[in-house]
């Protein structure tokens, strides 16, 4: 698969304070890559960089294999970006600046417009100043998916929208994919994550702590488990990898270390399992488990 986007050891100094330090990222053509973290974690700096609006201090970013401070002019000839606060001329109504948008990037696909216009349930007549938040992520979105750009950059995207024009936004998304374009996702929207990108990059104060598909990390999550046994399981937050236990009854919920789910699951056998639910981890388990410190989420 062709390379989309590398970085190499990106580091981005203000003074003493390091925003990144060494942030590696490989995305290749047709992928949906996730990049996730919370507010100030280093996703928009990165993307900066990436659109070359910011330099970097140390390393490199290249998208298209050329350089994304000196070659910038020329990548963004192939790609589409969407912030998570759009800002538009007030003047201009929705639909003049979907137009100009997309005549900056030498297409004219009207009848994608039209539909997309449709889909997202925004009226391009009124002016910018009228249009809420969620409106004016509408408009760069509409923008967006009408180019013909082959990487999408997008920040926060679904920033503003309500869960119905969340799912367009998604199914828009799996329409590039399908068309073999790709797409980089900052979010902390995990649930939109999961459900739309092939790999994932957790970034905690300007460090990459883990990529890898969903599958891929998934191992280091824990296992939720709901278990109903005849006799009461005493002694179970003793057991090896066995975690936030919760009891009802006998009813026992419970978080497990995948690596120990075999010798967990011989030791509740021993008490009569009447009822058993599991439930693969999710996105988030893995994502609060490098955030989760003494004093909470940082």
């Amino acid at each position: 698969m062709t390379t989309i986007l590398k970085t190499n050891n990106l580091t981005k100094k203000y003074g003493k304070f390091t925003a990144l330090n060494g942030v590696n990222l490989d995305l290749k053509n047709g992928e949906v890559f996730g990049f996730i973290g919370p507010n100030g974690a280093g996703k928009t700096t990165t993307i900066r960089i990436l659109l070359g609006i910011l330099k970097a201090t140390e390393g490199t970013a290249e998208i298209f294999g050329k350089d994304a401070w000196k070659d910038a002019v020329e990548i963004h000839k192939r790609i589409a970006y969407v912030p998570g606060d759009v800002n538009l001329w007030s003047n201009l109504t929705g639909g003049e600046v979907i137009d100009l948008f997309v005549k900056l990037r030498g297409t004219n696909h009207k009848n994608r417009r039209e539909e997309l216009i449709q889909r997202f349930d925004l009226d391009p007549s009124k002016k910018c100043r009228t249009y809420s938040k969620g409106n004016r992520q509408k408009v760069a979105l509409i923008a967006a998916f009408a180019s013909d750009a082959d990487f999408y950059i997008l920040d926060e995207p679904t920033s503003g929208l309500d869960p119905l024009m969340e799912k367009v936004f998604q199914e828009c998304v799996m329409e590039v994919k399908n068309a073999g374009k790709s797409i980089l996702l900052s979010s902390h929207i995990l649930s939109e994550v999961e459900r739309l990108c092939d790999k994932v990059s957790i970034i905690k104060q300007g460090k990459i702590m883990e990529t890898g598909t969903l599958d891929e990390l998934r191992h280091l999550t824990r296992t939720n488990l709901v278990v109903e046994t005849k006799q009461p399981m005493e002694s179970l937050s003793k057991v090896s990898g066995v975690y936030d236990i919760t009891k009802k009854n006998l009813t026992v919920t419970f978080q497990v270390d995948s690596k120990e789910l075999g010798n967990v699951m011989s030791y509740v056998s021993q008490y009569g399992i009447v009822k058993l639910e599991s439930a693969p981890p999710t996105l988030e388990d893995l994502f609060m488990r490098h955030y989760q410190s003494e004093g909470g989420v940082k």
